[in-house]
């Protein structure tokens, strides 16, 4: 984990981006709205942009690992993403293992008693605060 900055985390799906932010100390994650991906182009531009305006000194992009740990059909396409991520921010990427995220986060939202319609809403931006608050703990519990 970076000394410094913040960390902003991304559950990429074809349709839209879940995100979240670290705190400027690298202890909580708290949930963007959802990005709906539109082209490329417009995609990077925006997420530069949250990248500026939060100050992030890292991208945290969930790989979707099949659950046997294999790479998944979808790994490329993210890899591909965060290296266009990496060059168009000029800030370094990391990836971290994101099975069975969507699945907690639905789970979640399902306990919560919402309406699918909403749940659908909330699951990106969930499954965003799910990878990145396990990849804080993980920094935490290495000190």
């Amino acid at each position: 984990m970076p000394a410094t900055g913040r960390i902003l985390a991304l559950d990429v799906g074809l349709r839209r981006i879940g995100r979240a932010v670290s705190d400027p100390l690298g202890v909580t994650a708290q949930g963007l709205p959802t990005l709906v991906r539109q082209n490329l182009a417009l995609d990077l531009a925006a997420l530069c942009a949250d990248a500026r305006h939060y100050d992030i000194s890292l991208w945290l992009l969930g790989l979707p690992l099949l659950p046997s740990g294999e790479r998944g059909t979808q790994v490329s396409r993210i890899e591909e993403l965060g290296n266009r991520l990496q060059q168009a921010s000029q800030r370094p990427v990391e990836y971290w293992d994101e099975r069975f995220t969507s699945v907690m986060a639905e789970q979640v939202l399902r306990e919560a008693g919402l309406s699918r319609q909403k749940r659908r809403q909330a699951n990106d931006k969930l499954a965003a605060v799910l990878i990145l608050q396990s990849y804080l703990e993980r920094g935490r519990s290495a000190l």
